[in-house]
């Protein structure tokens, strides 16, 4: 009955010596039948569920008894109050006078309104999305979905989807890459994931009219010199300096296809790079002279429109547009892919290298990023080091402690190196105070990497 009450009765009864619960509700039935006719009659209501039970709570206290009275009704407003108005014509309870006056009548569905009202905000603030996705957005990650589901693999590689079926390819470092591409409507690439060029990749460079479009650090010169080696490449294109393809925006990236040159043609920078003592892609100091290989860069001696025909071509959704002339045309898909889409990840930018002679010399403080990671991690030390601008120790503790020495140093450190592996909390505390550059034993898993730090392993090194 309760559940479908609409109305309570509260009433509270006073009687003038002791009575008990069974007392009253002889008295609410006795005094009040047949005083509203059979239509209220408080039995027959009862009986046909109209009204609830009577509940009654009574207390006797120096001689006399105290207590409340709660009836559940069904009935219209009025005929509950009229059978409310019934109760106080109640004179006696058992053989004591007594008196019952109505507290009030309570609107059951009042308290459900306001439990409805209540979860119905609580439903508001968290169930529905505020962020409202304009028209362009909405086609952005339309497209951007569509993209990243046509990376494919050939012979295990990440590639386009128009490698297998096309007479024009272009080469990567890796699958981010390939993903740049994609975004921005380029279905003709594969990665070679690393400078160990596999073996498909360099038969199909056979096969194919081959553009190499590498990076612009010495990790592209490298590929480079073994693509030349095992396979067979036409064209180079390369990404501005200190710039990977996987940061490139639409318009670098389409300028720089644009810019290729054959490969007998193409001219590295003798100037801008030298190849490090112990083997890093790291810039040499200034004034020296150590005749090495340099990493690749656009030659800027001859003109992109100087003549040359190129037949490598950019596959780009159904169209095949001659990257060889800036006058090319672009398919609408690519028209329609918006710059702000690109992968951007950060670059990881060449630290200077000391004198060779700091890295021979065992009586001086190791001076160079990467012997003190020979020194803290290849060692397995289990420490960490904080170093400044000049590579030199700002603190050193124990690897468990390293988010506590990098909140608590004094100094803001340059570069931090420890033994051990690289976690998303330790990042963000890097970030936080102004680190520029970590190097671990390995990676963890993150939510996400600042772009302001920037990360390697002593594998990378």
């Amino acid at each position: 009955m309760d559940d479908t009450a609409k109305y309570l009765i509260h009433a509270d009864i006073t009687a003038d010596g002791v009575v008990e619960r069974s007392d009253v509700v002889g008295a609410i039935f006795g005094q009040t039948e047949g005083l509203l006719g059979d239509d209220l009659d408080l039995r027959d209501l009862q009986q046909s569920s109209k009204v609830g039970r009577i509940d009654v709570r009574v207390e006797s206290e120096h001689g006399q008894s105290f207590g409340t009275v709660t009836i559940a009704s069904s009935l219209d407003k009025v005929e509950t109050a009229i059978l409310a108005a019934s109760l106080e014509t109640i004179e006696r309870v058992g053989p004591c006078r007594a008196s019952v006056s109505i507290a009030n009548i309570e609107d059951v569905r009042t308290a459900k309104r306001r439990e409805v009202v209540d979860r119905a905000k609580e439903l508001l603030s968290s169930s529905f999305d505020d962020d409202v996705m304009t028209s362009r957005e909405i086609l952005a990650e339309v497209r951007q979905s569509i993209r990243v589901e046509d990376i494919t693999e050939y012979e295990g590689f990440p590639a386009g989807p128009n490698v297998t079926n096309t007479d024009a390819i272009i080469v990567v470092e890796g699958r981010a890459d390939v993903l740049t591409l994609l975004r921005y409507g380029v279905k003709n690439a594969i990665a070679v994931e690393g400078t160990n060029v596999p073996d498909a990749v360099a038969d199909l460079t056979q096969e194919c009219t081959t553009t190499a479009f590498l990076d612009g650090d010495r990790g592209g010169d490298l590929i480079l010199k073994e693509l030349e080696q095992v396979g067979d490449i036409d064209y180079v294109a390369v990404a501005p300096d200190g710039k990977s393809v996987e940061d490139l925006s639409r318009d670098e990236v389409m300028s720089a296809l644009r810019k290729k040159r054959p490969l007998d043609r193409f001219e590295r920078d003798e100037t801008q790079f030298a190849a490090a003592t112990d083997g890093s892609a790291l810039p040499a100091p200034e004034n020296d002279e150590t005749d090495t290989e340099r990493p690749i860069e656009p030659s800027t001696t001859d003109s992109p429109d100087d003549g040359v025909e190129s037949s490598a071509e950019v596959e780009t959704g159904e169209t095949v547009a001659d990257t060889s002339h800036g006058s090319e045309s672009k398919s609408d898909d690519e028209s329609a892919v918006a710059e702000d889409d690109s992968l951007v990840a950060e670059a990881v930018e060449s630290e200077p290298l000391d004198d060779a002679t700091d890295l021979d010399t065992p009586d001086r403080e190791p001076q160079t990023i990467r012997s003190h990671a020979r020194t803290v991690i290849e060692a397995e030390s289990e420490t960490v080091r904080l170093l400044d601008d000049d590579y030199s120790i700002l603190a050193e503790a124990p690897a468990a402690e390293t988010f506590d020495a990098i909140e608590r140093a004094e100094s803001v450190p340059h570069a931090v190196v420890f033994d051990g592996t690289l976690s998303q909390r330790i990042l963000d505390i890097s970030a936080q105070r102004g680190v520029e550059q970590i190097v671990a034993r390995d990676e963890g898993e993150f939510v996400k990497k600042p772009t302001t730090v920037r990360i390697l392993t002593v594998d990378q090194l």
